[in-house]
């Protein structure tokens, strides 16, 4: 007659069995095994453990054999099955990731799950988990734009160093224009936010005109000077630099960072800028405009005030801007650079090599 193997506890096994065996919070397979084993160190026989604990005695077996072969720990957790097998085969599998990545559908330029589910013969729940568990999103696409400004790298150092490291007794200004804002106003009431329904507003709209928001924000403590004109030619520009003359301490330096926007460039600015020394233009790389902080803050602006708004008028539009400039210099948010020019150089190079790759 065979008999199972002995089974012989540490105290501190024991302890533990114990604590398992009469825990009130221990789920009751534990609760189960660990009185197998108690029971068998004890000097039981399988089937007199099966009886007492009334289950089968290969159950019993089974739980003697795995504390012998991995203790404590194998009672904790079921061995790994080897699960269902796949009712899609990898080979087709294969087929819709090769399908996806590198072809598109005919008379359109992306897959999607009906598409797909036509092509390859499978349904659309079944084309929708292989692309989840792939991270595969055909219907999503984000925009990019790599600078190709020659002087690109000495931009950069001049406009992060200025972030970073900014010159004493001098101010740094992220200055920009928004322009062509719309006074829209919508053709009918829309309906309020209430429980159970989001805030409703018409798909169109009527036109009233438009503004140009010029604006330079401080790094220093994250105000805004702000100032809406009709247009924004060299003319407009050089009235604003004279806002921000009289604004600013004159004991400071100035320091602009500013896109390369014609009216930037323009000889009346330079020779405005002449005459005015402690104005100081940097110029960010062309096809930059993250680089420039200002155009965080218009974010800022279009999301909280702009997109949801309804004008009847320009003058309406102007008025809730000079609202929402107001209300933020009372409590400015300071927008804090962090990248350093070696950060983003790695990154572009990235980008250059992944695209490269493709042609």
């Amino acid at each position: 007659m065979r008999t199972a193997a002995p089974i012989r506890l540490s105290s501190e096994e024991r302890s533990v069995l114990a604590t398992w065996a009469h825990g009130r919070r221990v789920p009751w397979r534990l609760v189960q095994r660990a009185r197998i084993v108690q029971m068998a160190a004890d000097g039981g026989l399988s089937q007199d453990i099966a009886r007492a604990l009334d289950i089968s005695r290969p159950t019993v077996q089974l739980w003697r054999e795995r504390f012998l072969a991995l203790r404590l720990a194998g009672l904790e957790k079921d061995a790994p099955r080897p699960g269902r097998i796949p009712s899609i085969p990898e080979k087709k599998v294969r087929a819709v990731i090769e399908a996806t990545l590198h072809t598109t559908p005919p008379h359109a330029t992306h897959w999607s799950t009906r598409s797909m589910a036509k092509t390859q013969g499978l349904s659309q729940a079944t084309i929708r988990r292989i692309w989840k568990q792939h991270h595969l999103k055909p219907h999503l696409v984000k925009t990019f734009k790599i600078s190709r400004d020659k002087y690109f790298v000495e931009k950069l150092y001049d406009v992060v160093g200025l972030y970073l490291n900014p010159p004493d007794k001098s101010l740094v200004l992220c200055v920009d224009e928004k322009s062509q804002i719309q006074a829209l106003d919508r053709t009918q009431p829309g309906l309020p936010l209430k429980k159970g329904r989001c805030g409703t507003m018409t798909h169109d709209y009527k036109r009233h005109g438009t503004t140009t928001l010029f604006a330079a924000l401080s790094m220093l403590d994250g105000k805004v000077i702000g100032d809406c004109m009709p247009r924004h030619r060299h003319q407009e520009f050089i009235r604003f630099l004279k806002n921000i003359d009289v604004e600013i301490s004159p004991e400071l330096d100035l320091h602009l960072i500013v896109d390369n926007y014609g009216a930037h460039k323009h000889p009346r600015v330079t020779s405005w800028l002449r005459r005015h020394p402690r104005f100081h233009l940097h110029f960010i790389p062309t096809s930059s405009s993250w680089l420039n902080l200002v155009e965080r803050w218009f974010r800022e602006l279009s999301d909280k005030r702009i997109r949801r708004g309804s004008f009847g008028n320009v003058p309406e539009l102007i008025a809730a801007i000079k609202d929402y400039l107001d209300s933020h210099n009372q409590n400015p948010r300071v927008f804090v650079w962090t990248a350093s020019v070696e950060h983003i150089l790695t990154k572009v190079a990235k980008c250059k090599e992944a695209l490269d790759s493709l042609h």
